[in-house]
């Protein structure tokens, strides 16, 4: 495999970032980056249950509080196939239609769904600039951003900004308009901080707590109503992640990717042999549920 470390990254820089935004999205997150969207992408989950009306419906459907893990798993591979394999793929199609179909039983407003696409774009963005063994290129950047805008589209959700920075300046602002503390926000807040604690051995769950705690800003804390961590949790948590990255920049490039290989997947083992996006997600809720 020639090109040395950057080899994907001298395939990213030769590939236009409107045309060909899939391919470069594909690369950034299955090859370069798996690790680092992974996380970044389960804080972007954090901050949008930071909003009252987003926590207030996940909060009535009981599914954070039965099966956060299921519903974690979910999302997670559902967002692999359609990077893996494209959203106008089958299998891209067939998740996305599973997204829509879950989505379209509650009355989730058009803002909150701008805004939830919104943090798939720039937290990945924000982390790696802190994280990453390298920052992304601009290219990677625009990407992002083009390949939303399509899920976006294909997910219904209206008047998607045409400009990378417009839609950031659209994140900010309904961060500043909506941000602050209600029960449900810490409600699943705290069913999600115990399922990541979950995964960790049971000595291990509150160094586990207290290093997810060292990662979301006072905002985010506020708005949930969790304590900071520890100093000294902060210091080790950042100082890991940067030793991390010092090393994975020594690494040789990734030569298979990581989207939907995924060995730690708790609902659905062995996926994806046997399995098709069309049997992810919750299942219909009786008739007499009422998610308001």
């Amino acid at each position: 495999m020639g090109g040395g470390r950057y080899r994907w990254l001298h395939r990213i820089e030769a590939l236009d970032p409107v045309r060909d935004h899939h391919e470069i999205y594909r690369i950034s997150v299955g090859y370069e980056f798996p690790f680092d969207y992974q996380r970044a992408l389960e804080l972007a989950l954090f901050r949008t249950y930071c909003v009252p009306s987003i926590s207030a419906l996940l909060d009535a459907t009981g599914e954070f509080r039965l099966r956060a893990q299921q519903r974690y798993d979910d999302t997670a591979l559902l967002m692999a196939e359609m990077a893996e394999h494209g959203y106008d793929s089958p299998r891209g199609k067939q998740a996305l239609r599973v997204i829509n179909r879950v989505h379209g039983r509650y009355p989730i407003s058009n803002d909150d769904m701008l805004y939830v696409l919104s943090t798939f774009v720039y937290e990945p963005i924000e982390w790696l600039d802190r994280f990453g063994w390298r920052r992304l290129h601009e290219h990677e950047r625009l990407a992002a951003f083009h390949y939303y805008r399509a899920v976006g589209a294909r997910m219904g959700v209206r008047d998607v900004p045409d400009d990378f920075d417009a839609f950031w300046d659209f994140k900010r602002e309904y961060e500043r308009a909506t941000f602050r503390y209600a029960p449900t926000n810490q409600r699943i807040g705290t069913y999600t901080l115990g399922l990541f604690s979950s995964w960790y051995p049971a000595p291990l769950r509150r160094a586990a707590r207290l290093g997810v705690l060292a990662l979301l800003p006072a905002e985010l804390r506020a708005a949930f109503g969790f304590p900071a961590a520890p100093r000294w949790m902060s210091g080790v948590v950042n100082g890991g992640l940067r030793t991390r990255a010092a090393v994975v920049r020594l690494l040789p490039p990734r030569t298979a990717s990581r989207l939907t290989h995924a060995p730690h997947n708790r609902t659905y083992p062995g996926y994806p042999q046997g399995y098709q996006p069309a049997d992810l997600g919750p299942p219909p809720p009786p008739p007499d549920h009422d998610p308001k």
